[in-house]
């Protein structure tokens, strides 16, 4: 009965399949991957904001400096960098998971008995990064809500618009941001996923006739 159910499984067709022909050497149907490109929107933006969000909350200490300097910097200015690239980090998340999916579904890990420096493989490796990945979306859009509730509501009146625990919150999710790209960058490094001339190789394709 198991065998019967799993012989119907494997007969289905899968979707990938009617894109098979329009796949190039990265597995991908378009030259350059997206995903690690919007990766670094996100934790560029994120990181931003935090830094900006930093400079508002120690602008005490910072403008006799700014003053000497004669940079019309304001504690608001600082505050207003920070929560448009929080919101605008929420925003463009969304987009980068959903890419790191689409890529994930067509992704081809070298052959052999591959791992990583903390001894993952590559199926490994790509869940832990996939469920780390919506982790992080819906905690930066959890700080971008608590970002906005501080400017708008509990702050407004307030010179320093967020908490030193926020402040905290955002410094520790750099941090996290930091292992988890680890785990993209090996899918990269380790198993050539993606990457055209380790698929290439892997192929036994002259790369000197293979590539322009």
């Amino acid at each position: 009965m198991n065998s019967a159910i799993l012989g119907l499984l494997m007969a289905i067709p899968s979707p990938i399949n009617e894109i098979a022909d329009q796949l190039g050497a990265n597995d991908l149907p378009y030259s350059i991957p997206i995903h690690p490109n919007l990766v670094h929107f996100t934790i560029g933006l994120f990181a931003i904001g935090i830094a900006f969000d930093f400079a508002g909350a120690f602008y005490p200490l910072e403008k006799r400096v700014f003053r000497f300097l004669a940079l019309p910097v304001t504690r608001t200015g600082f505050h207003d960098v920070g929560w448009y690239n929080v919101l605008a980090c929420s925003v463009i998340t969304f987009f980068t998971v959903a890419a790191g999916f689409y890529e994930m579904l067509l992704a081809v890990p070298l052959p052999g008995d591959i791992r990583t420096v903390i001894g993952q493989n590559a199926i490994n490796t790509m869940l832990w990064h996939a469920i780390g990945g919506v982790a992080l979306l819906l905690i930066i859009v959890a700080m971008t809500i608590w970002r906005g509730y501080q400017r708008f509501v509990w702050r407004k009146d307030l010179g320093r618009q967020v908490t030193w625990l926020y402040l905290f919150c955002g410094a520790t999710i750099l941090l996290v941001m930091g292992v988890h790209g680890s785990l993209g960058a090996w899918l990269a490094s380790e198993f050539g996923v993606h990457i055209t001339a380790d698929q290439l190789l892997a192929a036994g394709v002259d790369l000197k006739e293979a590539l322009p």
